[in-house]
């Protein structure tokens, strides 16, 4: 009876590539194409991250058509026959990948926000989270923020989001209308440099106080800042070795 190829003598299994990889050093790589090209397959540089050499077209997000489906419509109507100012506050509605979006002119975010919570046919009771989003190369309002709405009452959910400039990143606070928006526009700014004017305490909740920059900014720098305490320096992904 013979081994497979893959045992040696000792009847311990031998190293062997993995099926499908290509060889090369410093490590094997799979295949890529050129639509993800620099995301999670990213070789020929010492970039781990993959970013270096991201090249992915966005989508251009346009009006959906009604209806809608779903709930998606009742939200929609109840919202627009309860805010007179629905036409001009309202940009865009986009429904996409099962979740309703509401593209918000920035200066009505808390106006809209009061409206979502308060009307008794919308009822959404909860802001589970605010967050960022940076379209760096986009149109000139490149920083988004974004809402998740609840209903408790009629278990919904939908996303407002409002767009702003890196110039002039303003946007109404809601925490007046969400109490639980406090420390997550807390994080939104810090981490995107987003100003929710009327905020209690707006300062930074992640890094330190005296912190340059927002992180999670696209063309924030991926490397080389010191490394407090240990006069070290994080060198940029594209100078490391790459992860074997």
């Amino acid at each position: 009876m013979t081994s497979p190829s893959n045992v040696e003598p000792s009847g311990v299994p031998a190293a062997a590539p993995p099926t499908g990889a290509q060889t090369g050093a410093p490590a094997d790589y799979p295949p890529s194409i050129a639509a993800g090209r620099g995301m999670f397959g990213v070789h020929g540089t010492g970039d781990t991250s993959g970013f270096g050499g991201l090249r992915r077209r966005r989508a251009v997000e346009l009006d959906s058509p009604r209806p809608f489906g779903g709930y998606f419509d009742e939200v929609v109507d109840g919202l627009e026959e309860a805010y007179p100012g629905f036409d001009d506050a309202i940009e865009r509605v986009v429904v996409d990948r099962g979740e309703l979006t509401l593209h918000v002119v920035p200066e009505r975010i808390a106006e809209v926000a009061q409206i979502m919570r308060d009307d008794p046919a919308l009822r959404f009771e909860l802001l589970s989270s605010v967050s960022g989003v940076d379209y760096l190369g986009s149109d000139g309002r490149r920083l988004h923020a974004v809402y998740h709405l609840t209903s408790m009452t009629f278990r919904r959910r939908i996303r407002l989001e409002a767009a702003v400039t890196a110039e002039d990143p303003h946007l109404p606070s809601v925490t007046k209308v969400y109490p639980t928006a406090d420390w997550q526009e807390r994080e939104t700014y810090d981490m995107f440099g987003i100003v929710f004017d009327g905020h209690p305490n707006l300062t930074r909740i992640l890094m330190p106080d005296d912190w340059e920059g927002f992180p999670q900014r696209k063309d924030y720098p991926l490397g080389g800042v010191p490394v407090e305490y240990k006069g070290a320096e994080i060198p940029p992904p594209d100078q490391r070795r790459s992860y074997q």
